[in-house]
This record gives C-alpha cells, structure tokens and sequence, in this order.
C-alpha cells in the first residue's frame, strides 16, 4: 500500500482528499484579527472576504514537521510505503519540514518529491499519482512518472489587481496607483519552482490574449485535462474556459478554486489555466 501525501498550496480540500485517498498537511494562514484554516471552498470564499478588507497581507507559514511525523508513523506501524508531494520549495520551506519529519521517523520506505508546482499543476501530479496507484504501479514506477510530468506542467495567470502586490512590496504604491488607472493586469507564471512576470497588459481581454501567445508557444498535450483556477470571481474564469475551450477545442476541462495560500500574492480575481504542455 503507498500512502500519497501533500499539502494544501495544492487547494485540495479535505472532503476531495477523503475520496482521492491523499492525506493532507495545512500551510497555516494568519490574518492580523488571527488565523483563516483551508480546508473547504467555503473558507476560500471567507478568505478573499477577509484579504479585500484587510490593511496588511496575512502571514502564510509552512506545517509543523509533527504535522508530517503523525503521517509517517501511522505508515511505519503498517508497513505502507509513503510518497509526498510537497509544494514547490521556491514558494515554501513546507518540504523542509516533510524531511525533518522523515529523520525522525527513521523509517526508510518515504519518498519525497519537490514538485516544483503548487495550486493546478499541484493538484494535478497528485492526482495523477492516485490514478497511477490505483491502475497497480508501484512506488518507485509512480515517483518516476510524476517527475516527469512535472518537467511539463505549466501554471499561468491574469492578475485581477495591482493592489496586492503593493501590499506584498513587490511593486511601490506610485506604480500601483498609476498601473490601477491604466487597467493594468500583470500576467504570471510559475516557472523553475518560482512565481515569475510572463507580461503585463492593459486590461483583462489583452491579459487573456498572452495567456494565449504562452499556450500557443508550448503546445497543449490533450491527453490530459486542461484546469482553470480562479480566486473570487468564478464567472471570470468560467468565461475564459469557454473561450479557450471552443477556440481550441478542448473538450476535457475542469475547474477548481484557488484557495489563499498562493491567492495572497496572486489576489482577488485571478484568473489562471494549467496544461501539459508537448514535449
């Protein structure tokens, strides 16, 4: 039996944990008036209520190694093998907390992966991984594999607002003011473990369209399931993947919400899309 654990950067919640068959860990979330759990859709609604009338950003803060050590104890007393699949270690020292947990377990049989992902592409491997298990692969068939997808993952994003990357000290408030008056909306992507400025456009529309340059220049594996996230504004993203979807003919989407720990810097009303892209 191999045991798939991850975190919640993945915006897995708890109840789709419980039917996929992955153990959770929680990256905590503190506001100034105190902390804002992750673990249903209705706290990531909650959150974004809070992050639009708060003056300071919240603290986001990796797990506790204990919260891992509960996990791999349970495993070292059955016998099951364990596989983790920690957020990107550019956004988080979350897996430096799975390998301290791992010494002190001293038990041999835990993998630990850097997916160098985190929310869609996250979620992704993790579930990639539950449909590998349960077709009968083994650990180390699993690890392998989930690697190697991960080389192809991308995460791209509009950026609904300027203002919490100003809150954030990532760009002064003069910029922020002037870019609010100008529409415009940076457009990130999550590349080499990082979050990085794949552009910046005067409006949404023009934002979607260098969504659409980025997965016009890699080239989207249809194997696979094409995943929009969204933070506040579900019926932003809803459009965008009925756009994306009809004029490239995509017929296996989904969509998922993102939740706060990643949502603090992209803020509200992001819209982002996830692929594999062609080797």
């Amino acid at each position: 039996m191999l045991r798939i654990v991850t975190d919640t950067a993945s915006d897995i919640t708890l109840a789709q944990a419980e039917a996929l068959g992955v153990d959770m860990v929680s990256l905590e979330i503190t506001f100034e008036d105190g902390p804002c759990p992750q673990s249903t859709e209705e706290d990531f609604r909650i959150f974004y209520e809070r992050l639009s009338r708060c003056s300071e950003l919240p603290v986001t803060s990796r797990p506790a190694p204990d919260s891992y050590l509960r996990i791999f104890l349970d495993a070292k007393a059955k016998g099951e093998e364990v596989l983790v699949l920690s957020v990107s270690s550019g956004l988080s020292g979350t897996i430096e907390s799975a390998f301290t947990a791992k010494g002190m377990a001293e038990y041999d049989k835990i993998t630990i992966v850097d997916t160098q992902q985190a929310i869609l592409t996250q979620r992704m491997l993790v579930e990639y991984a539950v449909q590998l298990r349960q077709e009968g692969h083994d650990a180390a068939s699993i690890t392998e594999k989930v690697v190697e997808m991960s080389k192809n993952l991308v995460v791209c994003g509009v950026v609904g607002t300027l203002k919490y990357l100003r809150k954030g000290g990532r760009i002064p408030a003069s910029l922020a003011v002037v870019g609010s008056m100008l529409h415009i909306k940076p457009v990130i992507v999550l590349e080499d473990g990082i979050l990085k400025t794949l552009g910046k456009a005067r409006g949404h529309a023009a934002g979607l369209g260098l969504l659409q340059k980025r997965i016009e220049a890699d080239g989207v594996n249809t194997a696979y399931p094409v995943y929009f996230g969204y933070t506040s504004d579900k019926t932003l993203t809803q459009q965008a993947m009925e756009k994306f979807s009809q004029q490239y003919g995509w017929d296996h989407t989904r969509m998922h919400a993102i939740g706060g720990i990643i949502g603090t810097h992209c803020g509200t009303d992001c819209v982002a899309v996830a692929y594999v892209k062609n080797n």
